[in-house]
């Protein structure tokens, strides 16, 4: 569905369910950061009153899980951590477009978001598959599907946006620039290191 180029190693299953604690706080700001992110594209899409309903209602959900995993860590009784650096996703902000017009920034930022739940969705797949914790098995599973349809709403969005054959060839060279990237992740005990 996503035609991600590398996919994950199913051992990075095991990293993570090393240190669930670790995981699951990093998980939990990578929900608050993708709400943040949904925020900060309404403030760029005023005049498209459908975007920013689905926006909001994206956004909600985000701050939704990040709830979910925050209840998890204190039933558990982990420590909720800081923020993390998420090196994964700041190296995908160097590949947005610079310059150009404000359609084509608005585009990128949409398949920005797009590629970001795409892998998210994959390392979910990944861990429904692969942990022995049946809780987590079950909680993966169900956000699992919401970032498959957060994917689509992103790349609906983008084709909406912009003209549909340019969004579909500059996919490409997002899925190209993610495969070369991604290669130096999959050993480190968070959603996408």
């Amino acid at each position: 569905m996503f035609k991600l180029k590398l996919p994950t190693d199913p051992r990075w299953a095991n990293i993570a369910e090393g240190n669930i604690e670790e995981i699951l706080t990093d998980h939990a700001w990578c929900e608050q950061k993708a709400a943040t992110n949904a925020i900060g594209l309404i403030t760029m899409l005023p005049e498209y009153p459908e975007i920013v309903t689905e926006l909001l209602a994206i956004a909600q959900e985000e701050l939704e899980h990040f709830n979910q995993v925050h209840e998890i860590i204190k039933k558990r009784g982990y420590t909720f951590g800081r923020t993390r650096k998420d090196d994964y996703v700041n190296e995908l902000v160097q590949f947005i477009q610079k310059g150009g017009n404000r359609d084509d920034l608005i585009v990128d930022k949409m398949l920005f978001a797009a590629m970001i739940e795409a892998r998210s969705c994959e390392r979910f797949k990944v861990l429904t598959e692969n942990i022995k914790d049946e809780e987590l098995k079950t909680f993966y599973r169900d956000l699992m599907v919401s970032e498959a349809n957060h994917y689509t709403t992103f790349i609906g969005f983008a084709r909406q946006l912009g003209d549909p054959e340019k969004v579909n060839k500059r996919w490409e060279e997002w899925l190209e620039y993610e495969a070369k990237i991604i290669q130096s992740y999959g050993k480190g005990e968070t959603i996408h290191g």
